[in-house]
């Protein structure tokens, strides 16, 4: 059986580089870091569209993002999120994550498991803080 596809969330790359994660979530995410891991074209905007990010925390995001695969909005991501948005009270956002992650076969690591367990087939996987 080959490897679990997994999409990295927005919250749960913050968490890591601040170091907040549980020492469980943080070796998880090292290894599936390690591998092929895949993000949203949303979570890219989400990681650079704030302001005040240090250059440091810059460059550790465009590494990231560089040795992610990003999937980009496409027709069949739009209409996928179409349909999640019409049928589920969800952030646009989040729509368009679970709508890559549907249409991907990806599971979908979180720490906002409860906006996205009400998604029909959506997998999601909770990384933990640290206490």
């Amino acid at each position: 059986m080959g490897r679990k596809s997994y999409l990295v969330d927005t919250n749960i790359t913050i968490y890591y580089f601040g170091l907040l994660l549980s020492k469980k979530s943080e070796t998880f995410l090292d290894d599936i870091l390690k591998n092929k891991y895949y993000i949203s074209v949303v979570n890219r905007i989400e990681l650079l569209g704030n302001k005040g990010i240090s250059q440091k925390e810059q460059n550790a995001l465009d590494s990231f993002i560089n040795n992610a695969i990003v999937f980009n909005l496409d027709e069949e991501i739009i209409l996928e999120t179409i349909n999640i948005r019409k049928k589920y009270a969800i952030k646009l956002p989040d729509a368009i994550i679970a709508a890559t992650c549907l249409l991907n076969n990806c599971q979908l690591i979180t720490n906002n498991t409860k906006d996205f367990a009400k998604i029909e087939g959506l997998s999601t996987l909770k990384a933990t803080l640290s206490e």
